[in-house]
């Protein structure tokens, strides 16, 4: 089972480290991170990676993971080259999957079209311009398209989607080995879970993300 995981820079690395610490962990499987070029990707950040595999090299993976990350909205509009080949690539699949914003390239290739979708709660609106219905669920599985919500979602959407493939003892054995027991400690990572205070303090940073 190969899982082909989606780099590119300015990417959100948790989006993609968390669904690749466990289906890294899910037996028979192959992680593969690949690219639009082979080398060195930085997240916009400090943190860089070496990638080997280029999204030519990997035209049939059975599970997809598109991160995300700001820099998604302005590929989806572009047409960016990831789109046609998550469109192509997409035939394939088992699994076609987004992590946070991964969910807009997933709909500029055409996927999300009336469907329920999840992504980070800052680009609903945009979701629904792909005909997608948004949802807060954390994880939403839509036939063969699962999106996940903002960031961490990846290791909960990655989890369920190792009990569907390789049954629920597998993946509770890997969320034993990562020892992913969450107890957020202010309770405040939902919408609907956050005071408006609290929603007042990222007011400015939200307007700059859409």
């Amino acid at each position: 089972m190969q899982v082909a995981i989606a780099m590119f820079p300015k990417l959100t690395i948790l989006d993609a480290i968390g669904p690749y610490q466990v289906f890294a962990n899910m037996p028979d499987a192959e992680v593969v991170l690949c690219a639009a070029r082979r080398g060195r990707l930085a997240d916009g950040g400090t943190l860089h990676l070496d990638i080997d595999h280029t999204f030519a090299d990997v035209p049939n993976p059975d599970i997809l993971v598109v991160p995300g990350g700001n820099i998604t909205r302005q590929m989806a509009r572009e047409n960016d080259p990831i789109v046609e080949w998550i469109r192509s690539v997409h035939e394939h699949t088992t699994y076609t999957t987004s992590v946070c914003t991964g969910a807009m390239l997933l709909g500029a290739a055409g996927l999300l079209q009336g469907l329920k979708a999840t992504t980070h709660w800052v680009a609903y609106d945009e979701l629904r311009r792909y005909g997608a219905e948004p949802t807060e669920q954390r994880v939403v599985f839509q036939d063969k398209i699962v999106t996940a919500a903002g960031v961490s979602a990846g290791i909960d959407m990655a989890l369920q989607a190792v009990a569907k493939l390789s049954g629920s003892e597998a993946a509770q054995a890997i969320e034993l080995l990562i020892e992913y027991d969450p107890e957020p400690p202010f309770g405040t990572g939902s919408l609907s879970k956050a005071p408006q205070n609290v929603k007042d303090r990222l007011s400015g940073l939200v307007d700059l993300w859409r």
